[in-house]
């Protein structure tokens, strides 16, 4: 399967068994380098909520020979609805299925995070050695090698160390500056998500629900058993920022005294929250930053670049930076300070385009705090579904969320 690039094969380490991590691990192999993938979860991550593939993320699946098997796991997700306390539509947007144009509010390709891991994992395993309950607690570096320095005791040596581990990348707090500004770009928002049983009521359209506050509660079901439930605030506290460091039963009373009052299903919501065993928080943040790599080490996906879920693009961002990331190395095997450099000028200018895509002053109006900003924001949504104008500009538009952009051509990964 593995076909050896000519300057021969590299010794590569990445922190981080997710998405990024198993997309750059499948295209080394195929070049026909060695490559360890340590994730410091005991075993395959394979968990989390619903994500989405638009743009240059389903042409990177394709790429990869795998959108069949993507298509095959997607969850059925018609389209989202606003509604109100009693759980009527007010206004309905629907999944653009043309083939042309954007995707609306709901992508063509869902799938659960865990499925999206589970496909890329069976298609490395065979070709990566894959070590479960261990991460990188350190290393140094010189001209010719990495050290990596384990949990677990142990070392090894590395011709590149890649530092896939997420927005809070230990990897990338290594390799900045001391003194460097942190790198995450906040836009005021928070966001917990966890699974509850599903009920009748509960259908493949996702409700959005707006209580005064700058409060939204998101419900969508992904299988006939379980449903997603997803709390939404709008608060730039140093608490609300904080939380997400505490305990989970702290967490989770945070989120119960901030929505207890919501209305709609919120009862039922948080009666499943005390139970859940998917419970997750998190502050909506970018992460940006100047620099990508130092010598032998190179972040990528969201430890380099994190657009977070109001771009639409955290996932499609990955998979192109994986891609991206291994055709330089590919390409200049022998000489990786090039290929680190022309990953970075290559992918910069898509990385600028999607995170530009979050714009705060237009989460505010979709999160407004008022009871008379909810109904006027309800009303206007609801003219424009009458008028047909979501779909109309889906369909019309000349490009999805990360532009025009080309992903590039890299024979080498062709052959492989």
């Amino acid at each position: 399967m593995a076909h050896a690039t000519e300057a021969g094969s590299l010794k590569v380490l990445i922190c981080g068994g997710g998405v990024t991590g198993q997309a750059l691990a499948y295209w080394l192999a195929k070049g026909g380098h060695k490559v360890t993938v340590v994730e410091r979860f005991p075993a395959l991550r394979a968990t989390g909520a619903q994500v989405d593939l638009r743009g240059q993320g389903i042409e990177a699946v394709k790429r990869m020979g795998l959108l069949d098997t993507v298509r095959s796991k997607r969850v059925d997700e018609a389209g989202v609805a606003f509604v109100n306390a009693k759980g009527k539509a007010r206004a309905t947007i629907m999944v653009n299925t043309s083939g042309r144009g954007r995707q609306t509010l709901t992508s063509e390709y869902e799938i659960m995070r865990g499925d999206l891991v589970r496909i890329l994992h069976d298609a490395t395993q065979e070709d990566v050695d894959y070590v479960f309950g261990v991460s990188v607690e350190r290393f140094e570096q010189d001209e010719k090698r990495v050290v990596a320095h384990f949990s677990d005791g142990t070392s090894g040596e590395f011709d590149l160390l890649v530092g896939a581990d997420g927005q809070g990348s230990r990897i990338r707090r290594a390799i900045l500056p001391a003194g460097s500004p942190e790198p995450y770009w906040r836009v005021g928002i928070h966001m917990a998500y966890w699974f509850v049983p599903r009920i009748a009521s509960d259908s493949n359209i996702r409700d959005t629900y707006h209580a005064p506050g700058g409060r939204m509660i998101m419900r969508r079901s992904h299988n006939p058993a379980e449903t997603q439930v997803y709390f939404v605030l709008r608060e730039e506290s140093t608490e609300a920022s904080a939380v997400h460091r505490e305990p989970v039963e702290r967490q989770k009373r945070f989120w119960t005294d901030r929505f207890r009052d919501a209305g709609w299903q919120t009862e039922r919501f948080l009666d499943g929250m005390r139970t859940t065993q998917s419970f997750y928080s998190q502050e909506v943040a970018q992460v940006r930053t100047g620099i990508w790599s130092k010598g032998r080490v190179v972040l990528a996906g969201d430890a380099a670049h994190c657009a977070s879920p109001y771009s639409g693009m955290g996932v499609s961002g990955g998979l192109v930076g994986a891609y991206v990331l291994a055709g330089e190395i590919n390409r200049h095997a022998h000489d990786l300070s090039t290929a680190l450099a022309v990953y970075d000028t290559t992918l910069r200018p898509f990385v600028d385009e999607i995170q530009a895509e979050v714009k705060p002053r237009l989460l505010r109006l979709g999160m407004p705090k008022s009871r008379l900003a909810i109904d006027a924001f309800h009303s206007v949504t609801a003219l424009a579904c009458l008028l047909h104008i979501p779909d109309l500009a889906a369909r019309c538009s000349k490009e999805d969320r990360g532009g025009d952009r080309q992903l590039p051509e890299y024979p080498e990964l062709k052959a492989a």
